[in-house]
């Protein structure tokens, strides 16, 4: 990314955050949610982000509200960044599932590292 689809990215990074602290019961059902990763078009008219979804049995759900808040997180998030875009970008919300990845590879690697027996 251009360090100008950076500093946008960072810029709606932090205010989504703002944004999700103000409205989390609104719009993620009271869940913990942390925005993990922000990537920005290089025309900024698409917005691509990450979340985070920690001990939530329910993602599936909180996933499903954010689709149906998009306009609504979409507009409270065009008021706060007006004055740095002309044309408010597409926002897309996206699970990140690397903790899940990772947690799954150190428990493979733990199989592969059993101690040796004698008889081996």
């Amino acid at each position: 990314m251009g360090l100008r689809q950076e500093k946008f990215g960072k810029q709606v990074q932090r205010d989504l955050s703002e944004l999700f602290n103000i409205k989390k019961n609104d719009w993620l059902g009271g869940a913990f949610v942390t925005i993990s990763n922000v990537l920005v078009s290089p025309d900024l008219g698409h917005v691509k982000v990450y979340l985070s979804l920690y001990n939530n049995p329910n993602r599936a759900a909180i996933m499903a509200q954010l689709d149906a808040c998009n306009k609504e997180i979409r507009h409270a998030l065009a008021q706060r960044l007006r004055n740095s875009v002309k044309k408010m970008p597409e926002v897309h919300f996206y699970e990140d599932d690397t903790l899940d990845y990772v947690t799954k590879m150190e428990e493979l690697l733990k199989t592969l590292n059993t101690p040796k027996t004698d008889n081996e």
